[in-house]
């Protein structure tokens, strides 16, 4: 019985620290979850939409709220969609109508965000535009850089960025 006893007791010893610092990563992930999510949703619609009077400005804003390879890609596509967006006078709009945790970390956040897109453009050789409002997923990788939330990894339905 005492052998029991001290048996349960260094099992004990091990487990209950085991289990505090478990429990501390999860309340750390849980409070980064948090605040990545609210981090996402503010940060989306600069991210994702642009307006081809300001296309410029608007790609060197939605850089500042990126870090790593996500930063280089927003200088590419500076190079890419600036001209395209100026030719056919596109504005895309995005609001963010849900976002949820896919996976969190401490200081690593995968989050989903659903946003409703509006895109208008003209309609090369008629009078008018064309307006199309589109739902669509988009999963950023939100990633603590000091106490700022940044957005390092960007994949939407159709690919990732």
């Amino acid at each position: 019985m005492i052998v029991l006893l001290g048996v349960l007791v260094a099992v004990g010893a091990v487990l209950v620290p085991t289990m505090w610092f478990n429990l501390r990563d999860l309340r750390e992930s849980d409070a980064a979850g948090t605040e990545a999510v609210a981090a996402a949703r503010k940060v989306a619609p600069d991210l994702l939409s642009y307006d081809y009077r300001t296309v410029e400005a608007d790609l060197a804003r939605a850089e500042t709220f990126t870090t790593g390879e996500l930063s280089g890609h927003y200088k590419e596509l500076s190079r890419t969609l600036v001209s395209r967006a100026k030719e056919q006078k596109i504005v895309q709009t995005v609001a963010v109508a849900g976002a949820g945790v896919e996976r969190a970390e401490p200081d690593r956040v995968e989050v989903l965000l659903f946003v409703n897109t509006g895109t208008v453009k003209e309609i090369p050789g008629k009078e008018g535009v064309q307006q199309e409002f589109t739902q669509n997923r988009a999963r950023f990788v939100m990633v603590r850089q000091e106490s700022r939330w940044l957005v390092a990894g960007l994949s939407t339905l159709l690919g990732t960025a």
